[in-house]
Parts: structure tokens; C-alpha cells; sequence
């Protein structure tokens, strides 16, 4: 009830002048019970909503009603949302109820799960004998508008998702700069991480869905990507200054290289006016149809628009840079 009350605020702060029924209708479809689907595919759901809004019915004093979207988290002004960290906060499922070590709230959502665990204890006891089991049985709809989880002893922290297996948590060492000497601790992932604008940008722009074999998964930018991009993208906003050049963003093999081009491209989009086309290319054949398959499977684009955009030849290129597509690849 605490929670509802503090989204709903939130909701008639970020978009006032509303009906009553307005924010009764987005708070519902936020909190919608969703206990009977996939827990990804929940998560994927409320992640929308909150980038996108939340559609609901106005009426428009005719007798009909015109559509609102609703902003859930201003990204853009930090200053405009609520951010709450609970220490010890009891949840209760179906059947259990846990005590969450930390769980960082965003306008009344909790969108950060923290295990703690004391320096002599194995971090890897926090994802076994923990995460598991509130992700799993015990209280699943926790993780429902869940950004990312952090698991720390102290000494040792990593960073994952709700899909992440132990092999996929990552390090994070560092805040703001490659230049920062790396080192594991919970206070660089902190202050790395859950410092106001570096969260909803990491929430907001470092964060995708991606179609697997086995089903969706979620992902999200590692530090070298969250750092990377940003300094690309900074790059970017200056190009004009630098005449065009904007520097080398290198990976090492298996850095993700197909992920920090959708992260990059993507927040490009989202931020910065434009008709912006992004030209992919790559010098191997399996290089580039394994890029493309990652901005589809992302959904960066459609299926349709992958098979319209990849240029099968030089004349094909051509066409295709004077046609108006966002992404071509060869």
C-alpha cells in the first residue's frame, strides 16, 4: 500500500493536471498481477512501461476519452523522482516471506535487489543460497520491475540480472573513467552504479532484451560498455568541434562488441533529434551477419527491417544509403 501510494505520487508529480482515474489506471497496470507469466517475460512487460509510459484512457468531455501516456521515471531530470533505499524490508509471496537486505526504489519501485553477505562468507552463497530462492519460489514478483541485481561481501561485489546465471555476473570497477585504477569493492559498484543519473541512464539506455534459443534474455552493459558508450556518445555531441572524428572504442575478443553498437546506436536515437543512419561494417561475412542477428534479436530492429536493410552487394550498398533506413549493414 506504502509502495502504491508513493508511485501514484509520483505519477501526478510527472504528470499533472490529470483525472483521478488517470493515475488509478496507470498505477494498476504497473502493478498488475503477473504471477501466471514467464518471470522474464514479466520483467520485459513493466520495463516498457516505464520507458515508454503508460497508456490510459481521459475523458474528453464529449462522451468519448482521448489516450494518455504516462511518465513513470523522468530520465532526463534525476532531480523530478523519489529514490529510497530499505534496509531489512520484509516481502511476502504466495507462500513465504523473505528480508531483503537492501532494495533501492525508484518513485516506488523497487528497481535494485543488494544480498549482503560478511567479508569471511563466499559471495557466490548470496546468488546459491539466496537469490535463488527469492527469484525462484519465494517471492518471484519482487523481480518483476527489477533493473538489476547487486551481490556483495564487502570485498568482493558483482552485478547481474534476473536471468543471469553465476557465470554472467560481472565486475564493476570502475566509476566514471577508464583511466581509474580497477578495484573490486561494493563502494566503486555503489557509487558506479546507484549514484541518481548514472542509475536511470543505465536503466534507461544500458539495458536490452534479447530472443535466445532458450528463450528471452536480459542484459545489461558491462562496465567497460557503460563507460565506453558514454564516452562515445559524449564524443558524438561534439562532433562537429572534432570534425567528424570521434575516436576508437576497442573491445577485446568476446568484450561485446554487437552490444555496445546496440547500446550506442540505440541511445543515439533516443536522445539526440535527428534522421540519424548507422552504417555497420565489418571486413568478415560471419561478422556481420552475427552483428545483424544481435540488433534484431534486441529488437533494434525487426526481422523485416534486418532482411531490408543488410546489403548482399557494393550496387545493394549503394541503394541502400540513399534509401531512409536507420541501421545498414555490410
Amino acid at each position: 500500500v506504502i509502495l502504491t501510494r508513493r508511485l501514484r505520487s509520483a505519477l501526478q508529480k510527472l504528470n499533472p493536471g490529470l483525472p483521478a482515474d488517470a493515475y488509478a489506471q496507470a498505477v494498476e497496470l504497473i502493478a498488475l498481477d503477473r504471477s501466471k507469466q514467464i518471470a522474464v517475460n514479466a520483467n520485459r512487460d513493466v520495463y516498457r512501461l516505464l520507458k515508454e509510459g503508460v497508456k490510459v484512457k481521459v475523458p474528453d468531455g464529449h462522451g468519448g476519452h482521448s489516450i494518455e501516456t504516462l511518465h513513470v521515471i523522468d530520465w532526463a531530470a534525476p532531480a523530478n523522482n523519489e529514490f529510497f533505499l530499505a534496509s531489512q524490508m520484509w516481502v511476502a509471496g504466495d507462500m513465504y516471506r523473505r528480508r531483503c537486505d537492501l532494495l533501492a526504489f525508484v518513485n516506488g519501485l523497487p528497481l535494485v535487489f543488494i544480498e549482503l553477505k560478511k567479508p569471511s562468507v563466499p559471495l557466490k552463497s548470496a546468488f546459491d543460497d539466496n537469490l535463488r530462492d527469492y527469484r525462484g519460489q519465494s517471492v518471484p514478483q519482487l523481480f518483476h520491475p527489477n533493473a538489476f541485481i547487486l551481490l556483495s561481501n564487502g570485498s568482493d561485489t558483482k552485478v547481474g540480472t534476473l536471468t543471469s546465471g553465476w557465470e554472467h555476473f560481472f565486475d564493476w570497477k570502475r566509476v566514471s573513467d577508464e583511466d581509474e585504477v580497477g578495484k573490486v569493492s561494493l563502494e566503486r559498484a555503489l557509487r558506479g552504479l546507484l549514484e541518481p543519473a548514472r542509475l536511470l541512464d543505465y536503466i534507461e539506455n544500458f539495458t536490452v532484451f534479447e530472443e535466445g534459443k532458450g528463450g528471452l534474455i536480459k542484459k545489461t552493459a558491462k562496465n567497460h560498455q557503460f563507460l565506453g558508450v558514454n564516452n562515445a556518445f559524449a564524443q558524438f555531441q561534439r562532433r562537429r568541434e572534432l570534425g567528424g572524428k570521434l575516436g576508437v572504442f576497442w573491445h577485446t575478443q568476446g568484450a561485446g562488441k554487437s552490444f555496445s553498437m546496440v547500446f550506442f546506436a540505440q541511445k543515439v536515437l533516443r536522445k539526440l533529434a535527428g534522421n540519424w543512419t548507422f552504417v555497420v561494417v565489418t571486413d568478415r561475412v560471419e561478422l556481420d551477419d552475427q552483428i545483424a542477428k544481435t540488433f534484431k534479436a534486441t529488437g533494434a530492429v525487426s526481422e523485416a527491417e534486418g532482411d531490408e536493410c543488410h546489403a548482399a552487394s557494393g550496387a545493394h550498398l549503394r541503394e541502400l544509403l540513399r534509401g531512409n533506413h536507420r541501421y545498414v549493414f555490410t
